[in-house]
């Protein structure tokens, strides 16, 4: 099965470890228990994905910290990049 990392306990977002194709599913790791999820749409190696719906203007999280504001409603299994989100780092 294919892989995504998630960073921290308050992700909303997790890395994927190679190219996702769209329905793949996902074994999500770095969490207590081991979870699944299975992609939306194509995900390129190294990008994001959604674990869990992230609504519009809220704070997308990785590292346990805030990486950007979402643009749009991003659903879960989406893929998470610059057409989505907008970077509130420096």
């Amino acid at each position: 099965m294919s892989r995504a990392l998630m960073m921290h306990p308050k992700d909303n977002v997790a890395t994927v470890l190679e190219d996702i194709a769209p329905e793949q599913n996902l074994e999500i790791e770095g969490n207590e228990e081991t979870s699944t999820i299975t992609a939306t749409e194509a995900i390129p190696f190294g990008h994001k994905i959604a674990l869990r719906k992230i609504r519009s203007n809220a704070k997308v999280l990785k590292y346990g910290e805030v990486i950007g504001t979402a643009t749009k409603e991003i659903p879960v299994g989406s893929h998470v990049h610059v057409h989505n989100i907008k970077s509130t780092r420096g």
